[in-house]
């Protein structure tokens, strides 16, 4: 890329930036240009000069390019060996630990199936210790920037293909049929809350935490967008709370001196109590 095609770039980044409300300093740059090369194609030009003379002429580009900008891929019961280790060596700690009384954030929840499947595995442990009237105690935290997200999010109702990975018996008693699809029961809906955030803005919604997830979303950003995002999840968790990363990334900078490892193999880490 030429130096004059760099700048044009960069000032492009700005202007999306501003108008859009998103942190895109904190994406990695090979990352960002792709994704706007998509709209550039979908919209017939070539240059990101023509491409900013788009979003001027038409309002409702800047909300595709957003929507391009924060597609996420999920499922519920996503990496099942990710869930299963959370089941065997995190939730039996947390809800005897806490009675029940246990607060997640899926930081980065695209459509809602992650804060789903946590409310799932939450509700299907204080069942089978006989604890189910402490349910009502749970409370999980979604967030994310896409708007059309954070719609199915609040909607709770999915397609079939999306419980692919999930475990029957938990199928059976945590979703119900809904025409193509499936719904998520109206007791695990309601404990889950849903709302716009932006990581670059380094902020938790209701802080301290017991179990923080955040999957597969540091790893479009610069090292020093990600650090700062690490800081901010080891500054939401309370004593021995835990925090599940992607496969893919690897925690580094001073959170990672913070936090104990619990699980190498499926990215697992505890604050000290």
């Amino acid at each position: 890329m030429s130096a004059a095609e760099e700048l044009a770039f960069e000032t492009l980044a700005r202007t999306i930036s501003d108008r859009a409300g998103l942190t895109l300093e904190s994406y990695k740059p090979k990352c960002l240009k792709r994704r706007i090369a998509v709209r550039m194609r979908a919209c017939g030009v070539h240059t990101y000069r023509d491409y900013a003379s788009v979003l001027d002429r038409t309002p409702a580009e800047l909300e595709r390019l957003r929507d391009a900008l924060t597609i996420n891929v999920t499922r519920f019961y996503r990496n099942p060996e990710t869930w299963n280790a959370l089941r065997r060596r995190v939730l039996p700690d947390l809800v005897e630990g806490r009675q029940g009384r246990v607060r997640a954030w899926s930081a980065g929840c695209s459509s809602g199936e992650e804060p789903h499947t946590i409310a799932m595995v939450l509700a299907d442990e204080l069942e089978r210790r006989d604890r189910g009237g402490w349910l009502e105690r749970v409370a999980v935290d979604a967030t994310d920037i896409d708007r059309e997200s954070l719609l199915r999010a609040q909607a709770g109702r999915y397609r079939t293909e999306a419980f692919n990975e999930t475990p029957p018996d938990l199928l059976q008693r945590y979703t119900e049929a809904a025409g193509d699809g499936r719904l998520v029961a109206e007791r695990l809906r309601a404990l889950v809350s849903v709302a716009a955030l932006d990581l670059g803005e380094g902020r938790a919604p209701h802080p301290p935490y017991d179990l923080i997830l955040c999957r597969n979303v540091v790893i479009y950003f610069e090292r020093p967008m990600q650090e700062r995002v690490f800081n901010l999840f080891v500054d939401s968790l309370a004593p021995g709370g835990y925090l599940v990363l992607g496969k893919v990334e690897t925690l580094f900078g001073p959170a990672r001196d913070r936090l104990a490892i619990v699980d190498t193999r499926e990215r697992i880490y505890r604050r000290p109590a």
